[in-house]
């Protein structure tokens, strides 16, 4: 496993492309900024667009439907999700905390699926801050799917100053620092889903996340 290429999901947490403010899907530039730096250090990555994925307006999850009958979009997901390594999950800040269009997404979606693999928070902005106080809100809720945040985070102010709409740097910003900076949090990310793919290999859980919700009830 270790030197292998791996497989990552990036999930962009934005349907937003409507204007003001300018320009349009800021998150789409970081996501595939995440996608590209990822696959330029040999690995299989997939962006996981909101806008790609219809859902129904009345919310039914996939795992509430019976085996088979889930819708093939939803379906199509659940697969991918279940055979990734990790994830990046891009996210812009809504009052405080990560965007719906992100957290309606993964609730489809069992712990089942996520747990025992890794996941980077990546937020941004286009103000001074790049969505830091969503991060702090989405390592609980990562935590919870199980795929536990690792502790480097990427946080992107004034995005749309730092990545073209294809993911690529402006002109006049570092590609070496910022290189370093996303590259931090992936080489964390790599590491830690060589780890937990070769326990998987090994059949090598707790089951925690397995069974129902009751068993992490406190005696009583």
């Amino acid at each position: 496993m270790v030197g292998a290429a791996l497989n990552f999901l990036v999930f962009l947490g934005s349907s937003r492309k409507s204007t003001p403010p300018r320009p349009a899907r800021v998150g789409e530039r970081v996501a595939r900024a995440c996608v590209s730096r990822l696959s330029q250090i040999d690995h299989d990555v997939t962006l996981i667009d909101p806008l790609e994925v219809q859902t129904d307006h009345v919310f039914k999850p996939h795992f509430a439907f019976a085996e088979g009958r889930a819708p093939q979009n939803l379906e199509s997901l659940s697969q991918k999700i279940d055979a990734a390594d990790g994830y990046v999950m891009v996210s812009p800040e809504y009052n405080h905390s990560m965007s719906p269009a992100l957290s309606g997404l993964l609730n489809h979606f069992g712990s089942s699926l996520f747990s025992y693999k890794p996941s980077v928070i990546a937020t941004y902005s286009a103000g001074q801050w790049g969505g830091a106080r969503a991060a702090v809100n989405m390592r609980t809720y990562l935590s919870e799917l199980g795929c536990l945040p690792v502790s480097a985070m990427i946080h992107v102010p004034k995005a749309h100053e730092i990545f073209e709409p294809d993911g690529s740097y402006k002109v006049d910003v570092s590609a070496k620092d910022w290189d370093g900076y996303l590259g931090r949090a992936f080489g964390q990310l790599v590491w830690w889903a060589e780890a937990s793919a070769r326990q998987r290999d090994l059949g090598s859980h707790p089951g925690a996340f397995k069974r129902d919700p009751s068993q992490r009830n406190a005696p009583g």
